[in-house]
């Protein structure tokens, strides 16, 4: 059973755009200041905060939503933001249709590194200039969904690609020999790609590598380097924020929980995430 609230619609007012923009101001109004229940979309979400004060939790971690900020959502995580008073900025709103039909590789939104699909998804902290050259961007899409003009998805995508890459180069993670990161970005792709598939069945690195044809030592390595945590790390955050979710949102026993993510035993499942959460399933469920 599942309890999780899901958008699946990402511009209602205009379907064939796969595209919205909107401030935040609008969507406090129009909510009445009240916080949503805790929901997921099928499209990713960027948040420009100018002004804000509350939290905003995502996939249980729980963020002070401050001033000069940026949100990056992935499709499938599970948010809620709480607002102390009406907040200030832009929320963005885009498909992967919407990338396709605009010419943005798919590969892009992996190789900016923005976009966490699992795990720690912290905001991006702004100085004062890159607030206004972001919220520059963000009002020239504005300007651009409300007109009926050629070519408007070709050039809001222009412009979507300019923000993310702005934000991109305010992130000092990546580093080192263009070429090694262009062949680590290959692999890191293939493995999340592979986790998707297998990580209710596979749960060791070794697997992984042996599917990719490289060591685990090498897998490891690499995306560790691109995206802060190990190969390790990011399995075990996939099998963990799963098991979050159907802890909190589904009346699953644990134990049906523990076969459905690939435990031979529940006593295995409870020791594994208790190990990488410092909480026990029943704990947690509570």
């Amino acid at each position: 059973m599942n309890l999780i609230k899901t958008y699946t619609d990402v511009n209602p007012s205009d379907s064939r755009m796969n595209f919205r923009i909107r401030t935040m101001e609008a969507i406090y109004d129009e909510n009445r200041g009240q916080p949503d229940e805790p929901h997921r979309h099928d499209y990713y979400i960027i948040m420009l905060v100018r002004k804000g004060k509350g939290t905003h939790d995502i996939d249980f971690t729980t963020y002070p939503l401050t001033d000069k900020q940026v949100y990056f959502i992935s499709p499938g995580q599970v948010h809620r933001m709480e607002e102390q008073k009406r907040s200030s900025g832009y929320v963005i709103t885009f498909s992967t249709r919407f990338m396709t039909e605009n010419q943005i590789d798919p590969c892009f939104i992996d190789d900016i590194n923005l976009f966490k699909d699992y795990g720690e998804a912290p905001p991006l902290p702004l100085s004062d200039v890159q607030l206004e050259q972001l919220s520059g961007y963000c009002r020239q899409m504005e300007e651009w969904s409300e007109k009926q003009m050629k070519f408007r998805a070709q050039g809001i995508g222009s412009l979507l690609r300019l923000f993310l890459i702005s934000c991109n180069n305010l992130c000092t993670l990546h580093g080192g020999n263009p070429q090694e990161l262009q062949g680590g970005g290959t692999l890191l792709r293939a493995y999340k790609q592979l986790v998707e598939t297998h990580y209710t069945r596979w749960h060791l690195v070794s697997q992984y590598a042996e599917s990719l044809h490289v060591t685990p030592d090498h897998l490891n390595r690499t995306v560790k380097a691109l995206i802060g945590k190990t190969a390790k790390e990011y399995l075990q955050s996939r099998i963990t924020t799963a098991a979050r979710r159907m802890l909190y949102f589904s009346g699953q026993p644990q134990k049906e929980i523990a076969y459905a993510l690939g435990f031979s035993e529940p006593a295995h499942f409870s020791s594994f995430f208790k190990k990488c959460t410092g909480i026990s399933p029943s704990d947690f469920r509570k």
